[in-house]
């Protein structure tokens, strides 16, 4: 082949390959357009949906120079004028809602309309309308304001249980009060429990997003690829950095129907403090792997303690459900009504036992709680309860023995053992006294793992010890 025949060879074969590579960039760009602009087809749809949610509260202050001021004597001497006792300080908040009926019912975070005497409703539109409160739940943060309008644009509610984790997702909110404002992320993880400081409260089940929800982005949608609501975002950690979290929208489903006719939801009380069973734990009760839930302490006169449940019980199963922790126990049993009887799968002395518990209504929040998480622990020191002690730790038992001195830092910094808690079982052997509790230690060799059962103002739970040197 000459120069002149590679030259024709070479000059087709690049003529071959920018006509291949203008037919795929014309193929890319035909496709393009559509995939780009998914995201802005949905905003463009349901943001006439999301609505900013403006509320006012009052706060009450005490003054505290009042007394002085208003005392008769003061008021002739320095010719001061009366002062209110009380001051009423408003205070404004701001979040979002979601139409999710056409006739005029938004969905919002209960946190977002706690306390509020005047709530505003602003649609993308401009329009406002007045909002009132027709039902709320604190232990869910869900909450439904209904405004005066009819034939409004409701977004349809997803299956959060079929939402997958990596998905794309998109939320709309108000942050900072900047309306309609769009982030995108995807899916980071479901069945989240989150600990609120500022509230105290835990909440469960969680999923958990890196599309940015900030302040005023509370009670907006999770919205999926297909438009449709699988979440409602809360900002309950607004510190937190590229971590956003929301309620599973099948959870807020099953509690529409009660929020709207009767402005509360009636949940089951069965009267339990659970945790969580860990590798350090589940050798000590005699199970093959961590899996249960661990009946930390029961309420006196409860479902539980009428049925025979006990304090160190670890729950299998509920009606043949398998529960692998505390969060799978608190989901069995969540949409129970009062009057229901589950059966429970419990291990106990090394055998499963099966014990029927009927639920009752639950009063007040403290139906069902999760002991504290444990932690490795090492280093303390314990005496006999003398009246000198009960009254320096204001103990509320004299059986046991008291913590009065804890040297490692480690648990310390933990708080999972203080100065002043009562152990009341070392490796499920009660200890009554000092020397129940140096004849039970005498057993035990550095580097066992042991279990204690600890009363903290009056609430036990068990705590897992690593024995590494015990006067560390």
């Amino acid at each position: 082949m000459d120069k002149k025949e590679k030259l024709r060879f070479f000059l087709f074969f690049c003529s071959l390959f920018l006509f291949t590579l203008t037919g795929w960039v014309q193929a890319v760009n035909s496709v393009m357009p559509e995939e780009t602009n998914i995201v802005a087809d949905i905003v463009e749809k349901v943001a006439p949906s999301v609505v900013y949610v403006d509320t006012l509260s009052y706060k009450t202050y005490r003054n505290p120079f009042a007394p002085f001021f208003n005392d008769p004597f003061f008021q002739d001497f320095f010719g001061f004028s009366p002062q209110p006792e009380e001051r009423r300080i408003p205070q404004k908040g701001l979040g979002t809602g979601f139409i999710f009926r056409s006739d005029g019912y938004i969905l919002t975070n209960e946190h977002v309309i706690q306390g509020a005497e005047q709530i505003k409703v602003t649609f993308k539109d401009g329009r406002k309308y007045d909002g009132k409160v027709i039902g709320s739940d604190s232990l869910t943060d869900i909450a439904i304001i209904k405004v005066d309008a009819t034939n409004l644009p409701a977004l349809p509610l997803g299956d959060s249980d079929q939402a997958r984790v990596g998905e794309w997702v998109i939320a709309i909110g108000n942050p900072y009060g900047l309306s309609h404002t769009v982030t995108v992320g995807v899916l980071s993880a479901k069945g989240r429990p989150i600990y609120s400081g500022d509230s105290g409260r835990e909440y469960e089940n969680f999923l958990q997003t890196d599309a940015a929800i900030n302040p005023g982005n509370s009670g907006g949608p999770l919205l999926n690829i297909k438009g449709e609501v699988i979440g409602i975002n809360t900002a309950i950690l607004p510190y937190a950095q590229g971590v956003g979290f929301a309620i599973p929208i099948n959870m807020a489903k099953s509690l529409l129907d009660p929020l709207i006719q009767t402005g509360k939801v009636v949940r089951s009380w069965i009267g339990i403090y659970l945790q969580d069973i860990t590798s350090d734990m589940f050798q000590q009760f005699g199970l093959k792997e961590p899996k249960g839930a661990l009946v930390a302490d029961v309420v006196p006169n409860s479902p539980a303690s009428k049925a025979g449940i006990q304090r160190g019980d670890i729950i299998l199963k509920v009606n043949n459900q398998e529960i692998i922790d505390s969060a799978a126990f608190h989901l069995a049993i969540r949409d129970k009504k009062p009057g229901t009887q589950v059966e429970l799968s419990i291990w106990r002395d090394n055998q499963t036992k099966e014990i029927l518990v009927i639920l009752e209504e639950m009063i007040n929040e403290g139906g069902i709680s999760s002991a504290l998480s444990p932690k490795l622990q090492l280093g303390f020191e314990v005496e006999e309860i003398t009246p000198e002690l009960t009254k320096k730790y204001n103990l509320r038992t004299r059986v046991g023995v008291v913590i009065t001195r804890i040297d490692s830092q480690e648990l310390i910094k933990s708080g999972y053992l203080q100065e002043g808690d009562v152990i009341l079982q070392l490796n499920r052997q009660t200890i009554q006294n000092l020397q129940d509790w140096n004849t039970v230690l005498s057993m035990i060799e550095p580097g066992d793992t042991v279990i204690l059962l600890v009363n903290r103002r009056g609430r036990t739970y068990f705590v897992p010890l690593k024995v590494k040197n015990w006067n560390q």
